[in-house]
């Protein structure tokens, strides 16, 4: 199963050039002065390229936090957050034929019963100017004989502080998908020996189309124990997936207070 050849070619031949100037590094005192002249002029310039893609993915990560704290929220909203896969790189950034559980960054993991394990999870780099997070996830599926697929995205514990049956999960999502698929999102909740499940579908995706998904999950319809509370996590569930792939662009939950009447 090929890993996007190119891109593993041109990431192999960065590994070979650090690991070049890394010798260089260890080795400077053998060299002729001559040499030694004309190498800085290389590391020099080198450097003026990492500084300038650093300051440029810096300066993305900012807008992307500025954006957050900037999005248009219903009144009442007392918390929001993005993964952390969304906002920085992880590593290792792509998984191929990953196990039940496996995870992408310290949030995210893969969940199947694909006995080939015919799978491929990575971070990718969001490519439009307008896209709010700098990297997204893409998920490519292959021969999938497995029953069940989903991606798991663990909230933290600042989700669940202060958390009743008046407030409402709201999660905004936007997805592009190879071809057209079900997709839904579950909302899972534990508290004490139990777990809360709100289930919706996310609807109008056409193949190829980046779609803006906005749901909601509304608590008053669950019968938590807001003393309980331990556990709040999200799940995105993929119906007969096979020869597909989905990109994850943007993830976003908060939540609100319910408006009283």
């Amino acid at each position: 199963m090929a890993v996007r050849p190119r891109k593993w070619l041109e990431r192999k031949t960065r590994e070979r050039a650090q690991r070049q100037w890394a010798d260089m590094a260890e080795s400077v005192e053998f060299m002729g002065w001559n040499r030694i002249r004309g190498l800085t002029d290389e590391a020099l310039a080198l450097r003026a390229s990492l500084n300038r893609f650093l300051m440029r993915g810096d300066s993305k990560a900012a807008v992307s936090r500025m954006a957050l704290d900037g999005l248009h929220l219903p009144g009442g909203t007392d918390w929001r957050w993005r993964p952390g896969f969304m906002a920085g790189k992880v590593s290792p950034r792509g998984i191929c034929a990953p196990e039940p559980g496996t995870r992408l960054g310290d949030r995210a993991a893969v969940w199947h019963d694909c006995s080939e394990h015919a799978l491929i999870l990575e971070q990718v780099n969001n490519p439009r100017a307008t896209d709010l997070s700098p990297y997204g996830m893409r998920l490519e599926v292959f021969g999938f004989t497995g029953s069940f697929l989903s991606i798991s995205i663990d909230l933290p514990t600042e989700a669940l502080e202060g958390l009743t049956r008046s407030h409402i999960i709201r999660l905004e999502a936007s997805l592009v998908v190879e071809r057209p698929i079900n997709v839904y999102a579950r909302l899972n909740v534990g508290h004490g020996p139990n777990t809360e499940e709100l289930l919706q579908q996310l609807r109008d995706m056409d193949a190829g189309l980046q779609s803006q998904q906005v749901v909601e999950f509304d608590l008053a319809y669950t019968e938590m124990n807001e003393k309980r509370l331990e556990k709040i996590w999200l799940d995105l569930i993929f119906e007969a997936p096979q020869m597909s792939a989905v990109e994850l662009r943007e993830l976003f939950l908060s939540r609100n207070l319910r408006a009283d009447f």
